[in-house]
């Protein structure tokens, strides 16, 4: 089976907290790592998770808050000094890409790899990146900046081959890419064997939806209705309704509704108040309530998504 997996490297809110880093997360699909956000701390989560700088092409802002961004230079920098090649992609605001380059032309001016920006404009919905197996999307969210989230697809997979129809109908080897992606095979007679008895349903293609800072919205639900699993932010607790409108932010009540009405399969809720200094269960216990497969970001956690 295929690698689609999130790491989670901080799941705080505003400020590094002795509970929990700035928000930062890492998808790795297939080898490949995808990063979301990069509060402080980041680069530091990175090697302790074991993931390795080499295989770190693009990186996702969300916003340009601090404890989304400010992580962003000293890794950058740091992959420049492991000697990193190739190019490393920055999907962002304008005004970060402009404060970005600004930084690094000053701090990294020998950087070992190119860094390109990806300019994504507030409100838009496109698909910023794509390869055979994967296209990522953004969508808006709706906080006191502009905000985007991004959903991360998996591609159709190719059908499973029957080995012994294959070998009793003497199916060449030229032919199998073909048949897997749905084709019927007609044989040198002109005889037609249809796909279905070459061949079992490919294994279903799964979906990640990252919804960071934002208010409850009933428009986020809509645009990542269908999404398997879902990560939204759950800054505060139902009982700060009024603080969480005011910040524009959302309670662990609203990401659970959020989930449910998307149709979801599993909801991670992170970006934690400080305030919450003996743990998020009060978080977690209103969440169940509305939708009962919801689990608690951590520092160090893996979530395998397959």
């Amino acid at each position: 089976m295929a690698k689609f997996q999130v790491n989670i490297l901080g799941c705080g809110s505003a400020t590094p907290s002795a509970r929990h880093q700035p928000s930062c997360q890492v998808i790795d699909f297939r080898d490949k790592l995808f990063m979301i956000d990069c509060g402080e701390g980041a680069q530091s989560a990175f090697r302790r998770m074991g993931l390795k700088f080499s295989r770190l092409g693009h990186i996702f802002i969300s916003h340009l808050h601090g404890d989304h961004v400010f992580g962003l230079p000293g890794l950058l920098s740091t992959m420049s000094l492991h000697g990193v090649q190739g190019t490393v992609t920055i999907h962002l605001f304008s005004d970060g890409a402009r404060l970005l380059k600004s930084w690094m032309d000053y701090f990294n001016r020998q950087s070992t790899f190119e860094i390109v920006y990806d300019i994504i404009e507030p409100g838009e919905r496109r698909v910023i990146y794509e390869d055979a197996g994967l296209t990522v999307e953004t969508f808006p969210l709706y906080h006191r900046i502009p905000c985007t989230g991004f959903i991360f697809r998996e591609k159709p997979k190719l059908r499973h081959l029957r080995g012994d129809m294959i070998k009793f109908y003497n199916i060449p080897v030229s032919a199998l890419k073909a048949v897997k992606e749905g084709a019927d095979y007609i044989t040198p007679e002109g005889a037609v064997i249809a796909n279905d008895r070459l061949t079992t349903p490919p294994d279903p293609s799964v979906s990640y939806a990252y919804c960071s800072d934002t208010m409850y919205d009933p428009r986020v639900v809509r645009d990542i209705t269908g999404v398997d699993t879902v990560y939204h932010e759950a800054t505060y607790h139902s009982s700060l309704l009024s603080t969480a409108v005011e910040r524009g932010h959302s309670t662990s009540l609203q990401a659970a509704t959020v989930a449910r009405d998307a149709g979801a399969s599993r909801l991670i809720i992170g970006h934690f108040s400080k305030r919450y200094l003996q743990g998020e269960q009060p978080l977690l216990d209103e969440a169940v309530e509305v939708f009962p497969s919801t689990i608690l970001a951590n520092e160090g956690l893996r979530i395998d998504l397959e």
